[in-house]
């Protein structure tokens, strides 16, 4: 393997966080510790940054990160992940086999999990690897729709009233999609994930280690966990 090419996509919009990709957080830009992450990795040779926004281009200028200007076409909260990704791709000069695909407002993620994600495609020879936590509490099994007169209809027939009892079911946490050029490029867009290819491949997360940034309460979440580590690194440098 000849190493994979990180693109790291974040678009200026955003409706429920505005500027949340780069919102300061433990005392750096939001993208700046997913740029971290893909740094760490091992498998990954090269990274982008796919943006239209100035100060996400900056961002990531200062870590010396090459940036792709996205179209405007690709910029709209209706385009699609996967054509931002391929824009980026074919942007650049480079034959990367596997492309990471990191999304810039997940600033937490597991030490490894890119790493892990790689190895697995390569291993399995599948078509794309995804990382997934348990659905908890919010499981489709007890989800209901709301009429206009506040009358409910379950999602699906259930007869199960304990959360012990209930099927294993996983739910994309947005830590990392690794894909192979082949497929990413090959697919057509629909159905929707039809880049993900056919021999689809998953590593689960534990609950909370991976914080995807959307709402206020996510980024006190991730605020509250970057800087806790951040206080714990300093407590060991000084105790060496």
């Amino acid at each position: 393997m000849s190493g994979a090419l990180a693109v790291v996509i974040g678009r200026s919009g955003s409706r429920g966080l505005p500027g949340k990709n780069v919102v300061p957080l433990a005392g750096r830009p939001m993208i700046c510790h997913t740029l971290d992450a893909a740094r760490a990795a091992d498998t990954v040779r090269r990274i982008v940054v796919s943006t239209d926004g100035d100060d996400i281009a900056a961002a990531a200028a200062s870590m010396s990160i090459q940036v792709v200007r996205r179209p405007a076409a690709l910029c709209t909260d209706t385009a699609p992940v996967v054509a931002a990704v391929r824009h980026a791709v074919e942007s650049v000069v480079g034959d990367e086999p596997i492309i990471v695909v990191l999304y810039a407002n997940v600033p937490v993620r597991p030490a490894g999990l890119i790493d892990g994600a790689v190895r697995l495609l390569v291993e399995a020879g599948a078509d794309s690897v995804q990382s997934y936590t348990d659905v908890g509490k919010h499981h489709p099994y007890w989800m209901v729709a709301l009429d206009d007169e506040h009358r409910v209809t379950p999602h699906v027939e259930n007869t199960i009233d304990r959360r012990q009892d209930l099927p294993p079911l996983l739910i994309p946490d947005g830590g990392v999609i690794a894909v192979t050029r082949r497929c990413l490029l090959a697919a057509l867009d629909d159905p929707p994930h039809a880049f993900l290819g056919t021999d689809r491949r998953g590593l689960e997360t534990p609950c909370g280690s991976v914080i995807d940034v959307d709402t206020p309460h996510d980024l006190a979440v991730a605020r509250s966990v970057l800087e806790e580590a951040a206080a714990g690194w300093r407590l060991t440098r000084d105790a060496g």
